[in-house]
């Protein structure tokens, strides 16, 4: 099934772990501790945890500087160096998390963080991916994918076929398949870091 199929036939928990493990695997952009999104994933556990999302989600961007209105007028992807436009791209994820952890919410919000990990890491990746767009990687077209995208795409299927295929019970595993993307993610952001330096 391609992850595009997986998105649309997901439950409201696995959305919001979805768009929440594509966020977190990006964390190292916005200068956050591996710990920093550990409330939100604690909440998706269990379903009281619905009614706290909002608060923990504002406690969360707090932390990392607010929404500070970005995916508004904050500029537009391609106007900067890749470092800049996957900054740009993740801090629109946090931004567009939405507030009301509802399904249709997290729906739009698990689209858009599958699209922004995908363009960030093909952003970031040393090697080229030869594909037009990352929107054929999501319905399955994968020939000639790069490796960091590749892991990228496996990683976000992954999370979703745990949490569908076991409920609550699939959370752990998929924030380990989230950990190492952010360990990968990390090390690529310190190379290119210290290439420029």
């Amino acid at each position: 099934m391609s992850l595009v199929e997986l998105i649309g036939q997901a439950d409201e928990r696995g959305l919001a772990a979805s768009g929440l493990a594509c966020l977190d695997r990006c964390i190292p952009l916005l200068g956050g501790d591996d710990e920093i999104l550990r409330p939100l994933w604690a909440g998706l556990a269990d379903d009281a945890g619905a009614a706290e999302w909002g608060e923990r989600l504002e406690q969360v961007r707090g932390k990392l500087g607010g929404d500070g209105g970005f995916g508004t007028d904050d500029g537009e992807p391609g106007q900067g160096s890749a470092e800049d436009e996957a900054v740009l791209l993740a801090r629109r994820m946090l931004a567009a998390a939405p507030v009301d952890r509802s399904a249709a919410g997290v729906r739009a919000w698990a689209d858009a963080c599958s699209v922004a990990a995908l363009r960030i890491h093909r952003l970031l990746d040393p090697l080229k991916d030869a594909g037009d767009s990352v929107d054929a990687r999501r319905e399955g077209r994968t020939e000639g994918m790069s490796p960091l995208v590749a892991a990228e795409l496996r990683r976000q299927i992954t999370v979703l076929e745990l949490l569908a295929g076991h409920g609550p019970a699939g959370l752990r595993p998929a924030l380990e398949v989230s950990t190492e993307g952010r360990r990968v993610l990390r090390a690529v952001v310190s190379r290119r870091s210290r290439r420029r330096g």
